[in-house]
């Protein structure tokens, strides 16, 4: 386990917290100055009270909450949200609402999860030919139909 600094920037703030032992997502929580509701297929961004320092060399995902996505029909605007290692501002989520009623956030409540992961970063080559593969260029269910 590492430990991640974080610096709480609003009364009422919940830290990342894994649900279980085995949890990958650490769940988000909203953490607005009221009750903020959400128009059908309206975005709002969604404050969650604090700053984190990554690592160099890892990245915070955010991801939806799949009972909230399929029962409530609220998910991150971005579908993945990717914040940077050297992202110091706080932390927000773009959630929508992609269903049909109005739908309310509660302050505390759990709108995201964040999964964090090293990443590489990549120094791109131009060449002249790429190498062969058994798959080629096919794509977009070249590979079967489910």
């Amino acid at each position: 386990m590492t430990n991640i600094p974080i610096k709480r920037l609003r009364e009422g703030a919940i830290f990342p917290t894994y649900a279980t032992a085995d949890s990958v997502g650490a769940d988000l929580c909203a953490c607005p100055d009221a009750p903020v509701t959400l128009a059908p297929h309206e975005t709002v961004m969604i404050p969650l009270g604090y700053s984190i320092a990554l690592p160099a060399g890892w990245v915070g995902l955010i991801f939806a909450r799949s009972g909230l996505a399929s029962k409530r029909d609220l998910a991150p605007a971005n579908k993945v949200g990717v914040v940077d290692p050297d992202y110091r501002g706080e932390w927000m989520v773009p959630l929508h609402n992609h269903g049909s009623k109005p739908r309310t956030v509660q302050p505390g409540e759990r709108i995201a999860q964040l999964v964090i992961v090293p990443c590489m970063t990549a120094a791109f080559e131009e060449v002249e030919e790429l190498d062969e593969t058994e798959r080629g260029a096919g794509g977009f269910g070249s590979t079967g139909t489910n």
